[in-house]
């Protein structure tokens, strides 16, 4: 009788680890995508036995996932107004908060973007220009209006092609698909797109604020790993990554972004 014992003994014990660790599905923005990864590092380090997953895409798709029922612990939107409207619908176990506030940029990997403005963009030599989505994409929307308040709208419009998110526009733009993008600056700003383009800031006042923000999904009230994540988000090495990715803080004054020697 002892073998089946010690067989059972073993087996329990190998099972223990998974009995014991937690796991997390998070849902983000496809711009917060390198200052996620980072900021998931500093936290795996302090977690080694948890399973942490993610998600990336377009704010207003993974709200409506998340309305109809996907698996989310955390929602990571870049447009407040997503989770807020999750909120109101019972949706969320924590209250909205924010993270940071995202800026755009003119980027090219064939043409000097530092030193254009969307005006130029209206040139008959350039004939494709990427943008995510403005429907379900916060960072397209705020791509059109820019180009809006710079009165070349109706002349960029039939030259857009539209990415599902912000990461995919970046695509197109590497890619040779299209000869500039909008794009988000922490985008701009990660290693693959810093060292093979350029980009111009544009100005904050040509578009309304990309203020950011997540949730605890209502599915995670119980999901203690959750309550970590949202605290080490809070903290100073996690708060330092999203300024090193281009982001404002919500309770910090603007930033200069960090310059690369194309913007110089």
């Amino acid at each position: 009788m002892k073998a089946p014992l010690t067989a059972l003994l073993i087996a329990v014990l190998s099972w223990a680890p998974d009995a014991f660790a937690d796991k997390l599905m998070v849902a983000a923005a496809s711009n917060l995508q390198y200052a996620m990864e980072a900021i998931l590092k500093q936290f795996r380090d302090q977690h080694p036995d948890d399973t942490i997953n993610v998600v990336y895409g377009s704010s207003g798709k993974l709200s409506t996932q998340i309305a109809q029922g996907a698996p989310y612990d955390l929602y990571f939107s870049a447009d407040i107004s997503y989770p807020r409207q999750l909120a109101r619908q019972g949706l969320a176990a924590s209250e909205v908060m924010p993270y940071g506030v995202g800026r755009i940029v003119l980027w090219s990997a064939t043409g000097d973007a530092s030193a254009m403005t969307l005006k130029e963009l209206a040139s008959e030599e350039i004939q494709r220009v990427a943008i995510a989505n403005p429907r379900h994409a916060p960072y397209g929307a705020r791509a059109s209006e820019a180009l809006e308040a710079a009165g070349v709208w109706s002349q960029v419009q039939d030259k857009l092609i539209l990415g599902s998110n912000v990461s995919q526009a970046a695509q197109f733009v590497e890619t040779g698909n299209a000869q500039f993008g909008i794009l988000a600056l922490s985008l701009a700003l990660s290693p693959r797109l810093a060292s093979s383009g350029s980009y111009w800031l544009i100005p904050d006042s040509q578009h309304q604020p990309l203020e950011q923000g997540y949730i605890i999904t209502r599915r995670a009230a119980d999901n203690e790993l959750a309550w970590q994540f949202s605290a080490f988000m809070d903290s100073d090495r996690a708060r330092q990554i999203m300024r090193d990715n281009g982001f404002d803080l919500p309770d910090d004054r603007p930033a200069t972004p960090p310059a690369n020697d194309a913007n110089r």
